[in-house]
């Protein structure tokens, strides 16, 4: 594997499965997890790791991802099994200092349930999954039906999930793992150096029931799917993704909250998730918005943070002007700098605190959703 200098790659036997993963910093410093999200691996955050050279940087390939073992994800634990084997693999590495977790979309949730069971150091949240979960859910984190109707496996695009499986390179389509990596993870502005390393790292996805996207069941409920219990996109389901008690935990770690404003994935009406797409009129049957609104998902986030900040957490938050989903990629020098900054500051974070800001990147840009592609990154 041709790494950039300073980041190594290992593979390590836990408890739980084989993962691998990459490191870069001293094996003393200050150690920093920095977890990826659905349809991605370690490498998306590899271009940020020799600027951290004062920390023991870890990136792990999560379960279902990338080159670790190719294990089932129980997707009625939630995101309980990426945060259960992230705690295997920092047992069999001998880290047993609490950790700066940070987790991307997906990860999210796993670095939240993680938190809500162990101490960590900090918490840094990029375009974060929704408290409850991705889909089908009115602004309070109520399902819209009691089965979660329109959430998980069933929401993804077949052509995506096929060109997944056959490995397709391409962009001669909307939907091959390329065209929805440009218009969906980063802002359209951007211009990825990385972009075939990060096509091929996608394509080392573990696809069907058991990774992605999972199984689903039939529902009487619009749209008439409802989720399975195996597979990512089922343990994003609200029937299984909660992460609202970390307002509740008694030690509560500093957090930081980074989004792109430009998010199609995480937003106030993703046009990824049911809700908006019945509105919009691209699925037929929609009940409206008293039954199945568009997902409030960033005012969602946004309503828990609060709460942890009311009880007596710190908070800070950076939301970049022109960035997609991954900040991290597409304003890589800006959040780090954010990403430095708060990291320097978290043992002297101001219990209680809640502090916002705008990292402006340039004019903001809005990109189009590719309607039902359900990566929910």
């Amino acid at each position: 594997m041709d790494l950039l200098p300073g980041v190594r790659s290992a593979t390590t036997e836990t408890d739980r499965i084989r993962m691998h993963h990459l490191e870069s910093g001293p094996a003393d410093g200050p150690v920093v997890v920095m977890v990826h999200g659905n349809l991605s691996t370690s490498r998306f955050y590899e271009h940020l790791m020799p600027a951290l050279p004062e920390y023991r940087v870890i990136a792990p390939d999560m379960r279902g991802f990338g080159r670790s073992e190719p294990a089932p994800i129980d997707a009625t634990r939630g995101l309980d099994d990426w945060a259960d084997d992230l705690d295997a693999l920092l047992r069999a590495l001998g880290v047993d200092a609490p950790v700066h977790l940070v987790g991307w979309s997906t990860a999210g949730a796993a670095i939240a349930r993680f938190a809500m069971a162990r101490p960590v150091a900090s918490l840094t949240f990029i375009g974060p999954v929704s408290p409850h979960g991705y889909g089908g859910t009115f602004a309070d984190g109520t399902p819209c039906f009691p089965d979660a109707a329109g959430s998980g496996g069933g929401g993804a695009n077949p052509e995506l999930v096929e060109r997944l499986r056959a490995g397709d390179r391409s962009a001669d389509s909307p939907l091959s793992p390329r065209s929805v990596m440009r218009s969906l993870y980063w802002a359209p502005t951007h211009t990825e150096p990385r972009e075939d390393l990060l096509v091929d790292e996608v394509l080392l996805t573990l696809i069907g029931d058991d990774g992605y996207p999972g199984g689903s069941t039939p529902s009487e409920n619009w749209p008439g799917v409802a989720p399975g219990t195996t597979g990512i996109l089922n343990a994003l389901s609200p029937k299984y993704c909660d992460w609202t008690g970390l307002a509740d935990i008694a030690e509560k770690p500093p957090v930081l909250w980074t989004h792109g404003m430009g998010d199609l994935v995480v937003a106030d009406g993703s046009m990824l998730e049911f809700g908006a797409l019945g509105a919009g009129g691209v699925v037929p049957g929609w009940p409206g918005a008293d039954v199945y609104p568009p997902q409030p998902m960033v005012s969602q986030i946004r309503a828990l943070l609060q709460r942890y900040a009311a009880a007596g957490g710190a908070v800070t938050t950076e939301m970049f002007e022109a960035s997609g989903h991954g900040p991290h990629i597409d304003a890589a020098e800006r959040w780090l700098e954010v990403f430095r900054t708060f990291l320097t500051t978290t043992g002297s974070a101001t219990t209680g605190s809640a502090t916002t800001g705008s990292a402006t990147t340039g004019s903001a840009t809005t990109g189009s959703a590719t309607t039902g592609s359900a990566t929910n990154g």
